[in-house]
C-alpha cells in the first residue's frame, strides 16, 4: 500500500473512490443566497487554486470584491469523489483546492492570480508551513489557454522577485483543470463558521 505522503501516487496505486458525489449545502454560508453549486450566474467565470490548507485559502478569495461564491474541494488527483481522510492519506493524488466563482467585469483572473501568489509561499514543494503532504502543494488549475499563459507569466514575474529577495524557486504546478470534487459540508466556509479556527496560511511578504 502506498504510504508516502510527500510523493504523489500513480493512477494504478491510488484509492478506488466512489461514484456518489459529496453532498454539500446549495447555498454559500457567507454570501447568503449565492449558490455553492452549479448553475452559477450566466457569464460568471470559475477558477481553481491550491495554496495550502483550504480553510484559510477559501477565506482569502471570498473577501475579494467581484467574487460571487467559493467552495473547497479536491482536484488534480486520481480518486473519484474522495473523502478528506482519503486525501490526507496521500493515496488519492488530490490537492486541497478552492473553487472561485467571479464576475470578470469586476475582478480579473490576473487579480485572482495576484491574490494566489501573495497569500502563500509557492516555493515549499509538498507542504505549506507546518502542513505537510501532497494535498498542501501549490497549484494553479486552468481551464483555457489564456489562463495558462497568465499563470505562467505571473509565475515568471514572481519568480524573479523571489530570487532578488533570496526566497527560492517556485514549485507551483500549473495544470489543465481536472474535475473538481467538493469537500465535505463541514469544510465549506469553515473559518466563517469557526472564526477562531486554524489557518496556517502565510505569504512571503513579497508583492507581485
Amino acid at each position: 500500500m502506498f504510504q508516502n505522503k510527500s510523493t504523489l501516487p500513480t493512477k494504478e496505486n491510488a484509492l478506488t473512490g466512489r461514484e456518489e458525489p459529496m453532498r454539500v449545502p446549495s447555498s454559500h454560508h457567507v454570501f447568503h443566497g449565492h449558490s455553492l453549486v452549479v448553475p452559477f450566474p450566466k457569464d460568471y467565470q470559475t477558477a481553481v487554486f491550491g495554496l495550502g490548507c483550504f480553510w484559510g485559502a477559501e477565506r482569502k478569495f471570498w473577501q475579494l470584491e467581484g467574487v460571487y461564491s467559493t467552495a473547497v474541494g479536491y482536484a488534480a488527483g486520481f480518486t473519484p469523489n474522495p473523502t478528506y481522510e482519503e486525501v490526507c492519506s496521500g493515496q488519492t493524488g488530490h490537492n486541497e483546492v478552492v473553487l472561485v466563482v467571479y464576475d470578470s467585469v469586476v475582478i480579473s483572473y490576473a487579480n485572482l492570480l495576484k491574490t494566489f501568489w501573495e497569500s502563500h509561499n509557492p516555493t515549499q514543494g509538498m507542504r505549506q508551513g507546518n502542513d505537510r503532504g501532497t494535498q498542501y502543494r501549490s497549484g494553479i488549475y486552468y481551464s483555457s489557454d489564456e489562463e495558462a499563459t497568465l499563470a505562467e507569466n505571473t509565475r515568471d514575474a514572481y519568480q524573479q522577485q523571489l530570487r532578488e529577495s533570496g526566497v527560492g524557486e517556485i514549485t507551483t504546478e500549473i495544470l489543465s483543470v481536472s474535475e473538481f470534487y467538493y469537500a465535505e459540508h463541514y469544510h465549506q466556509q469553515y473559518l466563517a463558521k469557526n472564526p477562531g479556527g486554524y489557518c496556517g496560511l502565510a505569504g512571503t511578504g513579497i508583492e507581485l
